[in-house]
């Protein structure tokens, strides 16, 4: 018996000593284990005679329980430790303020695109939306864009595959906004069919646009706003005076010079380039492409339902990611679509 209490003891003591998991379980081993002080004894039980076999399993079953429980205290003893140890290192002061939810801001390109709209609807313009997946008839050929154009070529265009995997050249991603105006064209003349004479049609359609191009001014997905303004008496004059107009309210700037270069769309005739000359700022002196124009050609009236012997109109497409760029002096168009923080903070 007092072989058992020495026993027990220091089984005791040895779990007191212990201040890791790991130790714990070692002293464990040595007296519980397999090979353990309490099992040897356990095991030399059959060699006693059976009167004294008895008394000593029943004091030795005694002194595992009183064994078990000292262990099973000085895990939970190690376990209540581990957590004081933790939460003290994750204490928080609860009388600081709170940090809050940073505040958030338009991306660069959206507030753009919200300026540009709201300049457009300040002088009559409505705003149409298409889909982004697109007919080749109405990305390509109801704008006049013959079957040869390298526009149409899988180097420029981002042509879908049907189920099987083939290549579907006749659904792609648009490289354009200009399908919307077709569409609106359609759609404004069905609606008006039953009239004489259709009513002037103004719009602007902003989205995203698709090409395959990617370097610090080009990107495989962009933006676009095209305008379109049809009716009797629309002319050249016109589109200047719109989109001059536009442009220096867009920068800010009354001294913003702007010229007509002539150029070749195949969806307008005559067509021209627009420049602008930056009169101050790191710009100054400078001129840039800004946007292609230039009159709706016959055909493309035709196509939209319109009869180009009653109707005229002009059309223009700019890319709002250049007019950020240039409003805001960033050098690299990939600085948009990278989503880098310390970047978009600068807007808020």
């Amino acid at each position: 018996m007092d072989t058992l209490d020495q026993l027990v003891s220091s089984a005791v003591s040895d779990f007191a000593a212990a201040t890791e998991s790991a130790r714990l379980e070692d002293a464990k081993a040595r007296y519980l284990g397999k090979e353990g002080a309490l099992t040897v004894l356990l095991k030399g039980l059959g060699k006693l005679p059976a009167d004294e076999r008895k008394v000593a399993g029943a004091a030795i079953n005694l002194a595992k329980e009183r064994i078990e429980s000292a262990l099973v205290a000085r895990r939970e003893a190690l376990k209540n430790a581990q957590l004081e140890t933790q939460l003290a290192a994750e204490a928080l002061d609860v009388t600081l303020p709170g940090r809050g939810m940073p505040r958030g801001s338009l991306h660069p390109v959206t507030r753009s695109l919200e300026r540009i709209e709201a300049l457009f609807r300040s002088i009559g313009f409505e705003v149409a939306d298409g889909p982004e997946i697109e007919t080749d008839w109405h990305n390509f050929t109801a704008l006049n864009t013959p079957e040869n154009h390298p526009a149409r070529s899988m180097h420029d265009t981002f042509y879908l595959r049907d189920e099987e995997g083939r290549v579907a050249e006749d659904v792609l991603l648009r490289t354009h906004t200009s399908p919307v105006q077709i569409r609106t064209m359609l759609a404004h003349a069905e609606r008006h069919k039953h009239l004489d004479r259709l009513p002037e049609l103004r719009v602007i359609c902003p989205g995203r646009v698709y090409r395959v191009d990617s370097d610090a001014t080009h990107s495989p997905m962009f933006h676009q706003v095209e305008g379109l303004w049809i009716g009797e008496q629309v002319s050249f004059a016109d589109l200047k005076g719109v989109v001059a107009d536009f442009l220096r309210r867009f920068f800010e700037s009354d001294d913003l010079k702007v010229r007509f270069r002539p150029s070749f769309f195949p969806f307008t005739e005559p067509s021209a380039e627009i420049d602008v000359a930056f009169m101050s700022g790191p710009l100054e002196g400078r001129w840039l492409e800004i946007a292609g124009c230039g009159m709706v050609h016959p055909n493309v009236l035709r196509f939209g339902g319109f009869d180009p012997e009653k109707y005229t109109g002009f059309a223009f497409g700019m890319g709002p990611d250049r007019l950020t760029m240039l409003r805001y002096s960033i050098p690299d168009l990939r600085l948009f679509f990278e989503g880098d923080l310390r970047f978009l903070s600068q807007f808020h």
